[in-house]
């Protein structure tokens, strides 16, 4: 079977997609997501299984695809007035959210999806939000990390320890943010 390359365009195809994702979201509440099966989340989405593996191809690709929408962020980071106190901020807020269960759980989703792009949206947003507070230090006149080098000295320790350890402790990530600001000044 070939797999669309995204959605068809119109309104259709977002209220598909919409109706998709609330039931996938519902079911996944109410059961087990072993349980969980593309006939059930067509049935509650009320469109076809076959819509459903013509637009994400597999349940894990669905799955992925809900995730990186709960993933994207809703709010920009906190503005503390202070750059490094911004990004303790965003990282321990990350760090909680991506370390709950819910938020392991779709980082799973998002890294087992075969044909997902899920991985890279998930940098994006990661690294949007780091611009940000790169762009808010830089109108205040203070120095500020490249944001690949944030995502490499912050984030990757972060995720890494959430997907294959425990996660860090406030004052580990508290520590991983004063070591990247320190090197960048």
């Amino acid at each position: 079977m070939v797999r669309r390359q995204g959605p068809r365009p119109g309104g259709r195809s977002a209220r598909v997609q919409a109706s998709v994702h609330t039931a996938t979201r519902d079911l996944l509440g109410q059961f087990d997501r072993a349980e969980i099966t593309v006939p059930m989340i067509a049935s509650k989405a009320g469109v076809t299984p076959s819509t459903i593996y013509r637009r994400w191809g597999d349940l894990g690709d669905l799955l992925a695809d809900v995730a990186v929408e709960h993933l994207r962020p809703d709010t920009e980071p906190a503005d503390t007035g202070e750059a490094q106190r911004d990004l303790l901020a965003w990282a321990e807020q990350y760090a909680d959210e991506m370390s709950s269960a819910p938020g392991q759980e779709m980082l799973r989703d998002v890294l087992a999806a075969s044909g997902s792009t899920g991985a890279q949206q998930c940098c994006t947003f990661t690294r949007d939000q780091i611009t940000l507070i790169a762009r808010r230090a830089a109108s205040r006149g203070e120095a500020f990390p490249d944001p690949e080098a944030v995502i490499d000295g912050v984030v990757s320790p972060i995720l890494f320890r959430i997907l294959f350890a425990e996660s860090l402790d406030p004052e580990r990530i508290q520590e991983l943010v004063s070591r990247i600001m320190k090197d960048h000044r």
